[in-house]
């Protein structure tokens, strides 16, 4: 695989390039550049399974009585065991959860010139294009995928910052995923037998980060994966995807599929609910596979804590789910040194959480 110089050489000229994996591929390269090459074959640790992770229906969730309540165990047994479910009849219209992965193709498969000025590493960015994302070392690599990532701190960004390709499918699926991330808070805080409005009083999924993700064909897909394996350290990630097959979770002890379902969003606990939680839910460790034929289009809204949040000091776990029986598992934690803590550790094969807890 060569010397950690020509290693380095070559993320260096990657960096450079500004063009994405989208510009690999439009170069014609045949051979994985080794920035992407994982030091194992993923066939190999791959177990092919397809699990049914839970899909919720949230029908009727507004009517209250007993169709919520079902709701709500729902969401607690997902949450507690999986870490992941499905949501079906979410209110989205499907016009515009088709119009944020045309968007995504839109973007991306411009000509790489069209996109070079967002190009950038950092992630304070509001807006940028990128494919590597923090720490990146021979024995991690990077993911075979371009993002366009939009910050919405407390819940706001300036249209005009969002390229004009993609301008008009962002913004309106974003007050969608507002709506639908005021719903989950109310189902979620319901869900650890709290009062309904708890987690929107806390302003813990008040700000958003949505990544537009394109996953080209790749050279030599056992050697790379789209996403490396990772939890999400937020409060919560909500995913759609095209029909492509790819997800994965890693479930009682090994790699399995979650296949899509047309017209269904993925709901990942993150880190930061599994801390103030006290771990009555757990975020899931999950990845995405490389394909040698299709193109993967998805999007991920993060949700986060607010800006004042952010600036007020520490969190932990919420006060009313800990007790002398059920003590704090976690200290209480800056959420910037939560995230920094993160992006340092990741793939290090080592959980970032345990470095919180007491």
């Amino acid at each position: 695989m060569g010397s950690d110089r020509s290693w380095k050489e070559e993320v260096e000229k990657f960096e450079k390039s500004k063009a994405g994996v989208k510009g690999l591929v439009d170069s014609g390269i045949t051979k994985l550049p080794c920035l992407f090459r994982t030091p194992f074959r993923v066939s190999e640790t791959n177990d092919g399974s397809k699990v049914q992770i839970p899909v919720i229906d949230l029908q009727g969730v507004d009517l209250g009585g007993s169709r919520r309540s079902e709701i709500v165990k729902e969401i607690r047994r997902a949450s507690e065991n999986w870490g992941i479910f499905q949501i079906v009849n979410h209110g989205i219209p499907d016009a515009v959860m088709d119009g944020i992965l045309e968007s995504t193709r839109r973007f991306h498969e411009q000509p790489k010139e069209a996109k070079m000025d967002l190009y950038s590493s950092d992630n304070r960015c509001v807006v940028r294009f990128h494919t590597i994302n923090g720490r990146l070392e021979r024995s991690h690599p990077a993911g075979w995928r371009d993002s366009l990532s939009c910050i919405f701190s407390d819940g706001v960004v300036d249209p005009e910052v969002i390229p004009r390709v993609c301008r008009d499918g962002i913004t309106e699926y974003m007050k969608h995923m507002k709506n639908i991330g005021e719903a989950l808070s109310g189902l979620f805080s319901e869900a650890l037998g709290l009062r309904q409005n708890t987690l929107s009083q806390m302003q813990y999924m008040n700000s958003q980060y949505i990544t537009c993700l394109y996953y080209p064909p790749c050279p030599e897909p056992d050697r790379a994966l789209g996403a490396r394996k990772h939890t999400d350290p937020v409060t919560l990630a909500i995913l759609v995807n095209d029909i492509t097959a790819g997800l994965q979770i890693h479930y009682d002890g090994r790699w399995v599929d979650v296949p899509p379902i047309p017209g269904a969003l993925t709901v990942n606990v993150g880190d930061f609910m599994q801390v103030i939680t006290n771990d009555k839910f757990k975020s899931v460790e999950h990845r995405v596979l490389a394909s040698e034929a299709d193109t993967r289009l998805s999007t991920v809204c993060f949700f986060y804590p607010n800006s004042e949040q952010i600036a007020s000091g520490e969190h932990g776990p919420i006060d009313e789910l800990v007790s002398d029986s059920d003590p704090p598992l976690y200290r209480a934690v800056n959420y910037v040194e939560f995230s920094v803590h993160y992006h340092k550790m990741a793939g290090r094969g080592h959980s970032f959480l345990s470095d919180f807890r007491l």
